[in-house]
């Protein structure tokens, strides 16, 4: 027989009855050994879950019983199985794994940039970071590793970070995967966060990859969905046997959780000016001379007039297989140059050779969210459904009435996209000249 678990009871965190406060003058500030107590305008304690030791000091010098200890439901689940009134429920294993998560909290979101410029996906998972924190009921923190980046805290606060861990230093003016890693890595193991959320970039695939087979944590890569499910642990959704099913995936053992998640799949969040939080400078230095990578040019693509971003763009006209040649694209262009939109397509149109790779929409291509998206000839398959199907309006033009488009489809044209195409674009001609 083995030995049994040994746990450490939780401790809980203060957390404050609403109401009861007589604001006796912050006896409970005074009373906290580690200066987790504020006091609100008027007068109130506001108690710092993440820097609270559960010491109950602040609970007894309380006059009023104002405060309370607080547990989360692992702490919970611990506490009933050390008293013997859960013990069915709760196996060695499974006290084991709260004891190996219970340090980590918090959840972080990775601020990529290029020279000072963030990418668009940061804010969007700042975005996401702020619904997951507030479900764990912890903070976002924002990690910024750059060489003057210093500004992209106060932006970061703007989109909802609470907290920006800040490493402004040369060594780290160019992306290299090594002075990234060390940094990350020693951030975890300082901090233990439950959550590390990355842009499914090139850079954000590179770093998280690295750093979860460093810290020995699961990473979930191009995700498309982000939730908490009743233990805490991070629900990511993502397409997966070729798109053919959304799978959603759950790291319960180890922490911190990872997940890259794809450009464009979040909404961009309302952006708060003059929102504050709370920088937190590090020091971590690495050597130059220990890194084994030089950035000796950096080469800005220029591709020319034919490259556009389908994934920023606000109107698209995509076309499929329903097309038949390359040539018959025309008629989406002349659409496209009426509404001002750009012209993506499908896999099948891009392994065509009717479009360049770049234009492609769906899961092995871009993930868009135009406002308007015209489907033309496309039929709807699960792969390209995931790269479009959040657009604000979708309007399907397809000859087979049951098309999978038309199940996402806001509008939906039966017909020949010979005919109605030309005939949409005349209307908008005859629509703009009556202006």
């Amino acid at each position: 027989m083995s030995d049994p678990v040994k746990v450490k009871k939780p401790r809980g965190r203060a957390s404050v009855i609403a109401g009861k406060c007589v604001a006796c003058g912050a006896r409970c500030q005074s009373a906290c050994p580690v200066d987790c107590v504020e006091m609100s305008d008027a007068g109130e304690p506001v108690v710092l879950a993440e820097k609270c030791i559960g010491c109950l000091k602040c609970v007894k010098a309380c006059p009023a019983g104002a405060l309370e200890m607080s547990f989360t439901a692992e702490e919970q689940r611990i506490l009933a199985a050390l008293a013997g009134e859960a013990a069915p429920e709760v196996d060695e294993d499974e006290l084991e794994r709260l004891r190996k998560i219970a340090p980590y909290r918090g959840v972080w979101v990775f601020i990529e940039q290029n020279e000072g410029e963030p990418a668009r996906v940061s804010w969007e998972l700042t975005g996401a970071g702020r619904d997951l924190a507030d479900s764990l009921g912890v903070e976002l923190s924002a990690v910024i590793i750059g060489s003057g980046v210093g500004h992209l805290a106060e932006e970061a606060f703007s989109y909802g970070a609470d907290n920006a861990y800040l490493l402004d230093q040369p060594v780290f003016g160019q992306y290299r995967t090594q002075p990234y890693l060390e940094t990350m890595c020693y951030l975890i193991e300082k901090y233990k966060p439950e959550v590390v959320l990355m842009g499914a970039t090139g850079m954000g695939r590179d770093l998280a990859g690295a750093v979860a087979t460093r810290v020995k944590t699961g990473l979930t890569a191009d995700c498309t969905g982000l939730g908490i499910d009743d233990k805490r642990n991070l629900m990511q959704t993502r397409p997966a046997f070729g798109g053919n099913i959304m799978a959603t995936i759950m790291c319960d053992r180890f922490r911190p959780q990872m997940a890259t998640v794809r450009p464009h799949v979040i909404p961009l969040p309302e952006r708060r000016t003059g929102a504050t939080g709370k920088v937190i400078p590090e020091n971590f230095s690495i050597a130059e001379s220990s890194i084994f990578t030089r950035v000796l040019q950096v080469i800005t693509d220029k591709s020319g007039k034919d490259r556009v971003d389908v994934a920023g763009a606000e109107f698209i006209v995509s076309g499929g297989r329903g097309l038949m040649a390359k040539e018959n694209f025309v008629i989406l262009e002349e659409l496209a140059e009426e509404l001002g939109a750009v012209v993506g397509g499908s896999r099948s149109a891009v392994d065509a050779g009717w479009l360049p790779p770049d234009r492609q929409v769906g899961q092995t291509g871009k993930t868009v969210r135009p406002k308007i998206y015209i489907a033309c000839g496309i039929s709807g398959a699960i792969q390209h459904l995931v790269g479009m199907q959040d657009s604000d309006v979708v309007i399907a033009i397809n000859r087979d009435p049951e098309a999978p488009i038309f199940e996402v489809a806001t509008f939906g044209i039966v017909g020949d996209l010979f005919d109605v195409v030309p005939a949409l674009t005349g209307r908008i001609r005859e629509l703009k000249q009556a202006r």
